[in-house]
C-alpha cells in the first residue's frame, strides 16, 4: 500500500508532486457510503425467478415485507415478483450453501463476514459485489482465501420500499474470478446459474484488473457527484470539475500500479 509520504506525479495532471494516496482514500470512503442499494434484491430475485434455490438474509421491515408480500422488482427489462420468498434474519437457520452473494454496503463487509460463518462449507464461495477493491481481502481475512472469489457488478437500482426494488437503467452485469485467476468448477456453475437467470455474466482473465477498472469508473462518477451534487453532464462541462475527474482517475491508477498492477 502506498504511504501518504510517497508523492506520485501523473503525466496527465499538472506535474506537481503531491501525496495522492491520502486524498484517494478520503474520496474512496466518501463515495462508497453513497452507493445505490438494491443489488442483492435484483440479482437474487433474478436467480430465484429462474428456479435457483435462493435464501435472502434480511432484517427489519424488509424481512417482514419479503415474508408477507414477496419480492417485487420493477425493471426496464421486465417486472417480476418472487413469492413465496425464502428469507431469514439469522444465517444459522440456513445451513451450508454453495455460494453467498455479499451485497451489503462496503463498510459493513467485515461485520457481515463474521455473521456468514454458519453458511460456509468446504466448497462454499463468498462473492462480494461492492464498489471498491477491499472486500475480497476483508472476507478472506475472516473466512479464508479459498472461500472467497472476486466479484464486480454493474446495476442502477435502488430500494423503493421494503421488499420493492427498482432497476432503473442499463443492462445489469456480473464479473467473477478466482483471486488467483485460475479456472474453477464453482465459477463455471455460477456462470451457468446467472445465464439461466438471463443476467450478463463474464469470467474475465484477470479479476483484479476488472475490480480496478470498475474503480476507475466509479471514483470520478460517484466522488464528483457527491462533491458537486450535480449530474455528470454538468461537472464534465466545467473545466475545473472536469480536471478534478482526470486527477481522480490518475490517483486511482497510481495506487493500482503500486498495489497490484505494476505491469499494466
Amino acid at each position: 500500500m502506498l504511504s501518504s509520504r510517497e508523492p506520485i506525479t501523473c503525466a496527465r495532471c499538472d506535474g506537481r508532486r503531491r501525496p495522492l494516496f491520502k486524498r484517494f482514500v478520503r474520496r474512496y470512503y466518501a463515495h462508497r457510503r453513497l452507493r445505490s442499494r438494491g443489488v442483492g434484491g435484483y440479482f437474487g430475485g433474478r436467480l430465484a425467478q429462474a428456479g435457483e434455490e435462493v435464501v435472502f438474509i434480511a432484517r427489519g421491515t424488509h424481512l417482514q415485507a419479503l415474508r408477507t408480500q414477496g419480492l417485487r422488482v420493477e425493471s426496464v427489462l421486465g417486472d417480476f415478483v418472487v413469492q413465496p420468498v425464502q428469507v431469514t434474519d439469522d444465517p444459522r437457520h440456513v445451513g451450508l450453501v454453495d455460494a453467498v452473494l455479499v451485497a451489503v454496503k462496503a463498510w459493513q463487509v467485515p461485520e457481515v463476514a463474521e455473521a456468514m460463518r454458519p453458511l460456509i462449507g468446504p466448497a462454499t464461495c463468498a462473492v462480494p459485489l461492492q464498489n471498491g477493491v477491499e472486500a475480497p481481502e476483508q472476507l478472506a481475512a475472516v473466512l479464508g482465501p479459498t472461500h472467497v472469489v472476486g466479484g464486480v457488478c454493474g446495476l442502477v437500482s435502488f430500494i423503493v420500499a421494503p421488499g420493492h426494488i427498482r432497476h432503473a437503467a442499463g443492462v445489469p452485469f456480473v464479473q467473477l474470478g478466482e483471486l488467483d485467476n485460475r479456472p474453477s468448477d464453482r465459477l463455471d456453475h455460477l456462470r451457468q446459474a446467472f445465464e439461466r437467470a438471463g443476467v450478463q455474466i463474464e469470467l474475465p482473465a484477470d479479476i483484479q484488473c476488472a475490480l480496478w477498472m470498475k474503480f476507475f469508473f466509479i471514483t470520478p462518477w460517484s466522488g464528483l457527484g457527491a462533491l458537486t451534487r450535480a449530474p455528470i453532464g454538468v461537472w464534465r462541462s466545467l473545466p475545473e470539475t472536469h480536471r478534478l475527474s482526470e486527477q481522480a482517475v490518475c490517483e486511482v491508477l497510481a495506487v493500482a500500479r503500486a498495489r497490484v498492477l505494476p505491469s499494466q
